[in-house]
């Protein structure tokens, strides 16, 4: 398995959650950690907890529907560790509501902070990850890959970080590069309390869930290990793999069913 000693990794979202679960994995095996957030507060308080632990982080606040910030945090992370060797997209938002209730400035949001972000932040680190021959994660979900009732717009930001990651791998793997698509299920994080409803306000409906949740420390270990094997794509929760397999082999089946346990919720 490869060694992360010394490797420079930037992590968006990193504030908290399946970000800041992470962060603190690869820091434990030895990595520069640059994490990215929006939530100012937030990222003081991690950076603190984690320079408390003895692990080297550099902070960055920065918006990743930003370009500008995107690049910004690529290029002081290279101006304060050196060049970047694993890069995490992990920040996103979420959203809740029926497609013919909900505003298109809704599913543009999405687009910008889950799609765009991801290709923002990759677009700046590629050269110096092709040259270290190093990873390219992104926190996906089950929602990229098989259907997901009630939020048709976070599906299709999903959807399309699929289609980019799984094409940029087949671009980039002849030069060593490695590229890793992550599907989660339920996850435990504050990310379902900041949902967006049709209205583009916090929604205020519940989410239904399938299955057990995992939580973010779970989540990290199995990512590290996915990168330390480099493998392309890793599926979570036993909810999520059954669902990831199922929408495989079952497509039709598959969406009754989420139909029936999910789509109560719109």
């Amino acid at each position: 398995m490869e060694s992360f000693q010394d490797k420079v990794a930037v992590i968006t979202g990193g504030a908290s959650g399946i970000g800041a679960a992470i962060a603190l994995a690869l820091a434990r095996e030895g990595c520069h950690i640059a994490i990215m957030d929006a939530d100012i507060a937030g990222l003081k308080a991690y950076e603190e907890k984690l320079t408390g632990m003895g692990f080297p982080v550099l902070a960055l606040s920065g918006d990743v529907s930003s370009e500008a910030d995107c690049r910004n945090t690529i290029d002081r992370t290279r101006e304060r560790w050196g060049k970047v060797a694993i890069l995490v997209n992990n920040a996103g938002i979420t959203q809740r509501g029926a497609f013919i209730d909900t505003d298109v400035s809704v599913f543009r949001r999405v687009m910008e902070v889950n799609f765009f972000g991801s290709l923002y932040c990759t677009k700046a680190a590629l050269p110096d990850i092709v040259e270290n021959m190093g990873h390219v994660v992104v926190i996906e979900s089950v929602a990229g890959v098989a259907p997901l009732p009630g939020r048709t717009g976070y599906c299709a930001s999903k959807y399309a970080l699929h289609g980019l990651f799984s094409t940029l791998r087949t671009e980039v793997r002849k030069s060593g590069v490695h590229v890793m698509i992550v599907c989660p299920g339920f996850i435990r994080t504050n990310l379902q309390s900041r949902a967006l409803g049709c209205d583009g306000s916090v929604a205020t409906s519940e989410r239904t869930t399938v299955g057990r949740d995992y939580t973010p420390d779970m989540v990290a270990e199995e990512v590290l290990q996915g990168l330390k094997k480099r493998r392309s794509l890793i599926a979570l929760t036993p909810a999520g793999k059954l669902g990831y397999w199922m929408n495989r082999i079952l497509p039709g089946l598959y969406e009754r069913i989420v139909e029936k346990k999910i789509g109560r919720e719109i």
